[in-house]
């Protein structure tokens, strides 16, 4: 069983953004901006924040945040985006979910522009996710593709069972895989007889959010693993694999905590880059 060092890769993927970064400011006079919207203090959305600040600020990415309170009406918050999708300062948006109950998170979503959304939450573009058109790929599945591609696994014909048929993660990785030439079989909570289909597997993505899901006795040996759950047991941060017992039959497989999660906001910066690089041509 390896370990992959998932720490390494995004370590070294910030580092080639960085200099992108630089280039950019300098070809352009301009630094890319991302304006990150927060409604409420949900705890995931306030620490997911933070480390996004962090990362812009590492990087050379200038930034804003704008917090709203949770009781802020739909027709307020839409007029917000509106406002960003016509500010040309601003190069990237990210939304930070999950919204209020009383708001409709898929009109949110719709109202802001294609060109500005940074975590292909837009049904245009999860449309070309979808049809294999090249554009912005959610931060956390474009992740952990790279994580596989740095890894040196090769999806072409092989057997992926993907756990989890979540719309930030699940649904998207499947697609990312299947255009890979990956056969992909998507499972989740609800799935009959889970342990039937991950058994095939040569590759699992776990992504249901539910702890100690996939078990040793449901993989073959020599199985890769990339599990981007965060699932909180008491004070331990665990993923949906039991990595105890299923690391010892896998090849390969990423930890949690300090796994998937250390890649998505570096790919947040990349998707930005697109964008603001898409802008500055027009």
């Amino acid at each position: 069983m390896t370990t992959i060092n998932c720490k390494e890769i995004a370590a070294n993927i910030r580092k080639g953004l960085g200099e992108k970064v630089s280039s950019l400011t300098e070809k352009y006079g301009e630094k890319p901006f991302l304006e990150i919207v927060q409604v409420g203090a949900h705890p995931s959305s306030v620490s997911y924040v933070k480390s996004i600040e962090r990362t812009c600020d590492n990087m050379g990415v200038n930034h804003r945040l704008s917090i709203y309170d949770e009781n802020i009406s739909e027709e307020e918050l839409v007029k917000v985006i509106e406002t960003l999708n016509s500010d040309d300062s601003v190069h990237g948006v990210i939304i930070q979910y999950p919204l209020p109950q009383h708001l409709d998170q898929d009109r949110i979503a719709n109202t802001l522009s294609p060109d500005k959304d940074v975590d292909c939450v837009n049904s245009t573009n999860l449309g070309k996710l979808f049809m294999g058109v090249k554009g912005i790929v959610p931060c956390t599945p474009k992740g952990m593709m790279r994580i596989l591609e740095e890894s040196g696994v090769d999806l072409v014909g092989k057997e992926v069972v993907v756990v989890g048929n979540g719309r930030t993660v699940g649904k998207p990785i499947s697609q990312l895989l299947l255009h890979s030439g990956a056969t992909v079989t998507v499972c989740h909570v609800q799935t009959k007889d889970l342990k039937k289909h991950v058994k095939e597997a040569d590759v699992v993505i776990c992504a249901a959010g539910k702890a100690g899901l996939v078990t040793g006795d449901m993989v073959k040996d020599g199985v890769v693993v990339v599990d981007a759950a965060i699932n909180v047991i008491g004070d331990k941060i665990v993923g949906d694999a039991d990595f105890e017992e299923v690391s010892k039959k896998a090849s390969l497989i990423t930890p949690v905590p300090g796994g998937v999660g250390t890649t998505t906001n570096a790919m947040l910066i990349e998707n930005l880059l697109e964008l603001f690089v898409s802008h500055k041509e027009k």
